[in-house]
């Protein structure tokens, strides 16, 4: 007997193991007909539903699921790396501000907006407002920051004005860029010889 067939008129049609009742039809051994359609919305419904989602959904290790974020551009920095556009109006910011340190050295801050530092182990895709800065020593990257502070050698700071340039990258490696121009600050420092100490 094929699916959905009636073999005497008192027998239920057997539709992949779900027996219809003939009643909910007006033409006998047609009642599976009707409740197909049912299936078939219910299903489509279903399915519609785990496919929708917030924008932010988690990702099972608790982490925020990526999403397309802003347009990456064929422009690169020195390094090779793409320029990651997004509105200004959403855009990272960032501000350097370099203080000597009584310890022989500078301490760097950045202060941020709109923007997190990922943690080690991130994975490497652009989410908006997140990723690492890598700090410049007059063009030269000399570190790749995870948090906002910073303490430069002395020994890597000659004598005369610098420049100390902080840029914000996604985890991806891509630069946030603002109207083609990448998120970063410059400060400029001047170091001068060291005091001669003083001996008995």
């Amino acid at each position: 007997m094929k699916i959905g067939q009636v073999r005497d008129r008192g027998e239920e049609p057997d539709f992949r193991g779900i027996r219809l009742s003939e009643a909910s039809s007006t033409l006998p051994g047609m009642s599976w007909m009707r409740g197909l359609p049912a299936v078939l919305a219910v299903c489509a419904l279903l399915g519609g539903l785990a496919g929708c989602g917030s924008s932010a959904a988690r990702e099972p290790d608790g982490g925020v699921s990526a999403s397309p974020v802003g347009k990456v551009l064929e422009e690169t920095d020195k390094e090779g790396r793409h320029y990651r556009e997004v509105d200004d109006k959403g855009a990272p910011k960032v501000a350097v501000e370099v203080q000597p340190d009584p310890a022989n050295g500078w301490d760097v801050t950045l202060t941020v907006e709109r923007f997190s530092f990922s943690p080690a182990g991130t994975r490497a895709v652009a989410v908006p407002g997140r990723g690492t800065a890598r700090l410049y020593l007059d063009g030269r990257a000399i570190a790749d920051l995870r948090t906002s502070s910073y303490r430069l050698p002395a020994k890597l700071v000659p004598r005369g004005t610098h420049h100390v340039t902080a840029r914000l990258y996604a985890d991806d490696d891509t630069v946030w860029a603002v109207d083609g121009d990448p998120v970063e600050s410059t400060a400029d420092l001047t170091a001068s010889d060291p005091e001669p100490s003083v001996t008995p």
